[in-house]
């Protein structure tokens, strides 16, 4: 996990002629950086500027620490969350010849990707002239849609593009 750094201008660091000012309890106004310190210290916290680009400068009155740990929580939250989005595609690869054994041991292998909530892409390969016999990749997609019917749905019906016929499937809810 990588290590997060915030560094934001608080109180005398603020080198601003005008800033706005917000927080809870106070109502939004634009004043002087030494009018804003002297509310902050009347309310025992800390000035952070939150936008410096804005016009004008943007300033919270909150407690620095707890600012800090907020915007951490917010950035790790976000994180985590992206993570849970990301969909994986596991691609599984087989020719027109495969045997029973190997698409039982690939079909154990999309099973697990299924559970772990990534999508799968079957692809049978036809080399030379194996395109001669689609109907034996058609028939060892739709055997391995048939395996996986209770983990996984199939997107669609196998699709030849080239010398590749392909089968997409995604997890089950």
């Amino acid at each position: 996990m990588s290590k997060i750094k915030l560094s934001y201008r608080i109180n005398t660091e603020i080198r601003h002629p005008q800033i706005r000012i917000v927080g809870d309890g106070i109502e939004s106004k634009i004043c002087t950086v030494n009018e804003a310190l002297r509310i902050a210290k009347e309310m025992d916290v800390d000035l952070v500027e939150i936008n410096p680009t804005g016009k004008p400068p943007i300033c919270k009155l909150v407690r620095y620490d707890k600012f800090l740990y907020e915007e951490k929580r917010k950035i790790k939250d976000k994180e985590k969350k992206d993570r849970e989005q990301r969909v994986e595609v596991k691609e599984l690869r087989f020719g027109p010849h495969t045997d029973t054994h190997d698409l039982e041991f690939k079909t154990r292998h999309a099973i697990k990707f299924l559970t772990d909530g990534d999508k799968v892409k079957a692809v049978v390969k036809f080399v030379g002239r194996e395109i001669m016999f689609k109907e034996l990749g058609e028939k060892i997609l739709l055997e391995l849609a048939e395996k996986l019917l209770e983990h996984g749905v199939p997107e669609s019906l196998p699709k030849l593009e080239g010398k590749r016929m392909f089968m997409t499937f995604k997890p089950k809810k």
